[in-house]
């Protein structure tokens, strides 16, 4: 899945969407905050997945000149 979250994020950073890159990052803290507090399963893998994903928008973020 990152590589897919890395091409949209290069395809937001090109088109200068620093909106569309804010959305998708407060998407991912979201779904991070629910993994974070799964009981039953081990949800770990999945947190992992979403740590990277925030890290790959952050770096698109950061690309972008500021507002």
């Amino acid at each position: 899945m990152s590589r897919s979250v890395e091409l949209i994020v290069e395809g937001y950073v090109r088109l200068n969407d620093r909106d569309a890159l804010h959305d998708i990052l407060a998407h991912r803290q979201d779904l991070l905050r629910q993994l974070v507090s799964v009981t039953g399963v081990d949800p770990g893998k999945a947190i992992a997945q979403v740590n990277e994903e925030i890290t790959i928008i952050e770096a698109g973020l950061a690309t972008l000149a500021p507002d």
